[in-house]
C-alpha cells in the first residue's frame, strides 16, 4: 500500500442542532483522525475564513501539513478541487556545491533536480575560512544572504524550468553538515571551532519559511536535518535515512568521504560514528594536482595488460587538465601494482625510467606530457602528493579499522554492506581502493554506491511522513566517538600507511598482484 504523504484529502462532519461543536475543532478531529496523531496546529491564516471555506467547499478540503518535533502542522487548507501542484524542494547544502530536487509532495515523484556551486565558497573555500568569516561584523549576515537567495534563484528557475511556480512550493528540507546548516540558518557559528566545540543548535526543528527568507509559498515551512555535534553534521543523519541503516538487521556501514571521512557501523538496533581527517590529498588542496570533479578531470586510470603502460579516462572525454579524487586513488593502485611505487609509498627510479624526474630535489611521476594536456603543462604526481595520498588512505583505513573491529568488536567480514556515499563515492573503484589499503579487502559486492545520500534523505523525508520520527530517532541513538583524543588511533595509523598495509595477510587478494 502506498504511503500517504505530507498532502491529504479530509473530511469534516458536518455541524447540526445537535452537536455545536466549532469549526476549528471539528477539521483537528478530522484531520487527527487522519493521521493518528494527538495533536495538530491550526495556524491563525487557516482560521479567517475557515467557516466560509468549510461551506462553500462542501465539508471537504485539501490539507497540506508537515511535522515539528511536538506535532504535525497544518500549513494551509486548499479547496478540494485545486488542482495545482503542492510541491517540496530537497536541498543538499554542499560546501562546494548545492544540489536540489523538485518533489510532487501528492505522488512524491521527482519533477526536476539542478545543481549549482555554493557562493559562499567565493568568501572561503572551506568551513573554516568562512565561519572565522562570519565572526567578523557583517560576515555571517552576508554569508547567510548569499546561499538563501542562490537558493531562491534556483528554486524559481527549477519550478518555471518545470511548468511550475516558486508559490507552489510548500516545504523545504535540507542537509548539511554542522556548519553549513548554521550559515544557512544565519545563526552563529563561531564556537564550533573553539573548544570544546559546541554548536549553537544541534536540533533546529521546523521554521516557517518566512523566518529564514526562503522566497517560496507565504504559508510554507522548512526543515533541516539535526546534527550530533561539530564534526556530525545533518548531512550523515540523511545519508543513514537514505541508505536505511537503521533497519537493517545485520551490521553495515556507511562512509562519506570528502575533507574528513564520517563513518557509521551498525543496524536497526544500535549506531556508532566518528569523524576524522583522512581526505584533504583527494579533492584538491594538499594535492598541487588534485582537484574536484569536472569535464577533463582525470577520473580513472589503468594499467595497460599488454604493455603496462598506464592509461587515462578523463570525465567527457576532454584533455586531460588534472585529476580528482577517485583518479588518484586509481593512478597509486596503478603505480603499486606496477612496482612504480615501493611498499613505502616511494617512487622507483628502475621502474619508472624516464617518466620520472627530480625538480628542486623533490622527485615526480609524469601521468600526462605536455602535449597531451589541456593546459599545455604536464600532469605530475611529486612524492609530496603521494605521501598526502599515503597518510590519507592509511587514516582511512584506520578509522575503519578502529570503529568496526575496536569499538564495535565486528570483523570488516561480518559487515553486510559498505555503502560508500557523496560525490566521491559516485565514482570510486573498490578495486584500486582496496589494491591500496584504503578499504578493507572484502568481497566486492559487499560494497554499494550510494551517490548523493544526503540529497536523497532529503527527498525521502518529504516523501514520507514517517522519516520524521525515524530522523529523530537515529539522531538519539548514534554514539559518537572522538577520535581525535584516539591514541590507539595513532598507533595503528604508523602501520597502515604502508602499501597496502605492514601485515599484508590483511589483503589476501593482493597475494597474486604484487
Amino acid at each position: 500500500m502506498k504511503k500517504k504523504g505530507f498532502v491529504r484529502t479530509v473530511f469534516v462532519e458536518r455541524p447540526s442542532l445537535n452537536d455545536n461543536t466549532a469549526d476549528a475543532q471539528r477539521l483537528e478531529k478530522s484531520l487527527m483522525d487522519e493521521l493518528g496523531a494527538d495533536q495538530i496546529l491550526i495556524p491563525l491564516h487557516v482560521l479567517k475564513h475557515l467557516p466560509s471555506n468549510l461551506r462553500s467547499w462542501g465539508f471537504q478540503a485539501k490539507a497540506v501539513l508537515f511535522k515539528n518535533r511536538h506535532s504535525w502542522i497544518l500549513l494551509d487548507l486548499l479547496n478540494p478541487g485545486y488542482d495545482n501542484p503542492v510541491l517540496g524542494t530537497a536541498i543538499d547544502i554542499g560546501t562546494t556545491r548545492i544540489v536540489m530536487s523538485l518533489i510532487d509532495l501528492e505522488t512524491g515523484q521527482q519533477i526536476g533536480e539542478q545543481g549549482f556551486d555554493n557562493p559562499q565558497a567565493g568568501i572561503g573555500p572551506d568551513v573554516l575560512a568562512r565561519i572565522h568569516y562570519a565572526n567578523q561584523p557583517g560576515g555571517l549576515d552576508e554569508l547567510n544572504r548569499l546561499v538563501i537567495e542562490t537558493v531562491n534563484h534556483n528554486i524559481a528557475a527549477l519550478c518555471e524550468e518545470n511548468g511550475c511556480s516558486k508559490e507552489d512550493v510548500y516545504l523545504v528540507t535540507g542537509a548539511g553538515n554542522t556548519a553549513m546548516t548554521h550559515l544557512f540558518l544565519g545563526i552563529e557559528s563561531f564556537e564550533i571551532i573553539k573548544e570544546p566545540y559546541i554548536p549553537c543548535v544541534n536540533i533546529p526543528d521546523t521554521q516557517s519559511a518566512g523566518n529564514l527568507k526562503l522566497d517560496i509559498n507565504d504559508r510554507g515551512a522548512a526543515f533541516l536535518f539535526p546534527n550530533i555535534g561539530s564534526y556530525f553534521g545533518g548531512d550523515l543523519i540523511a545519508g543513514i535515512l537514505y541508505s536505511e541503516l537503521d533497519k537493517k538487521e545485520e551490521p553495515c556501514l556507511m562512509v562519506d568521504v570528502g575533507t574528513n571521512a564520517e563513518i557509521v557501523v551498525g543496524n536497526r538496533d544500535w549506531l556508532i560514528a566518528c569523524a576524522g581527517a583522512a581526505g584533504p590529498a583527494l579533492e584538491g588542496g594538499v594535492s598541487k594536482m588534485g582537484m574536484t570533479a569536472k569535464p577533463g578531470v582525470i577520473d580513472r586510470v589503468w594499467i595497460d595488460p599488454d604493455s603496462s603502460d598506464l592509461k587515462i579516462h578523463t570525465i567527457e572525454d576532454q584533455k586531460p587538465i588534472g585529476i580528482c579524487g577517485s583518479g588518484m586513488i586509481d593512478l597509486a593502485a596503478s603505480l603499486f601494482l606496477s612496482k612504480r611505487i615501493d611498499i613505502r609509498g616511494k617512487f622507483s627510479k628502475q621502474v619508472c625510467g624516464d617518466r620520472l624526474f627530480e625538480r628542486e630535489g623533490i622527485m615526480a611521476f609524469v601521468l600526462v606530457d605536455e602535449s597531451h594536456s589541456g593546459t599545455g603543462k604536464p600532469i605530475c604526481l611529486s612524492q609530496v602528493d603521494l605521501n598526502s595520498l599515503t597518510s590519507s588512505k592509511a587514516a582511512m583505513y584506520t578509522i575503519l579499522e578502529v570503529i568496526v573491529k575496536n569499538t564495535a568488536g565486528l570483523e570488516f567480514e561480518e559487515l553486510q554492506k559498505f555503502y560508500v556515499a557523496g560525490t566521491f563515492g559516485s565514482f570510486i573503484n573498490p578495486v584500486s581502493a582496496i589494491s591500496i589499503g584504503m578499504l578493507p579487502d572484502i568481497p566486492i559486492s559487499t560494497f554499494e554506491v550510494l551517490g548523493n545520500s544526503s540529497l536523497g534523505g532529503a527527498k525521502v523525508l518529504l516523501q514520507d511522513p514517517d522519516a520524521f520520527e525515524r530522523i529523530m530517532i537515529i539522531r538519539q541513538s548514534i554514539t559518537y566517538i572522538e577520535l581525535n583524543v584516539n591514541q590507539e588511533f595513532m598507533n595503528m595509523f604508523s602501520g597502515a600507511k604502508f602499501y597496502p598495509h605492514t601485515d599484508a595477510s590483511r589483503f589476501p587478494s593482493l597475494k597474486n598482484k604484487i
